[in-house]
Order: C-alpha cells, then structure tokens, then sequence
C-alpha cells in the first residue's frame, strides 16, 4: 500500500466531511438518548463505506472511457460550478 497516498486519499475526504450533512445528521441521531451510539457508529459507518465502494465502483467505471486527464478537468470544473452556485444563492 502506498502510504502517501492514502493519507492524502484520508486526509482530503476527512477534510471534506467536515460539518457535511452527513456528519450533521450523525450527530443528530446520536443525540437521541434513546439510541444507542454504537448503532449510530456503525449504521453511519456502513453507510460510507458503501457509498465510497459506489464512488469507486463509479470511477473504475468511468475511467475505462474517458481519459483520467479529462476527468480531472470535468470534477474541477463541477467543483467550481458548484462554488459558484453556492456563492450565487448565498
């Protein structure tokens, strides 16, 4: 496994989820007394998990058609589309 990039890989998704809707709903549910944190854990947990498996799944897909370099060209574009969205509504 190469170290560096898992770091990265970690430390940008990491980064990202970072006050996300996914992590504020996790907090919600875990502030129900009457649910235990451990299932809140492990149900967010899977939740991610398969939802990156998807991702990767995505990916490896699209990959096969279309050149990584205009990939990266395409998520930067809907990244900044997305920002302009944002600041547009805001």
């Amino acid at each position: 496994m190469d170290w560096k990039i898992f770091v990265t890989i970690f430390a940008s998704v990491f980064i990202a989820e970072l006050g996300d809707k996914t992590q504020l709903a996790t907090m919600l549910f875990a502030a129900d007394k009457e649910v235990s944190k451990y299932t809140v854990f492990l149900a967010t947990s899977a939740a991610l998990i398969v939802a990156s498996a998807i991702g990767v799944l995505a990916g490896s897909l699209i990959s096969e058609y279309i050149n990584e370099k205009y990939l990266h060209y395409i998520a930067g574009v809907g990244f900044v589309g997305i920002g302009i969205f944002t600041l547009y509504n805001a």
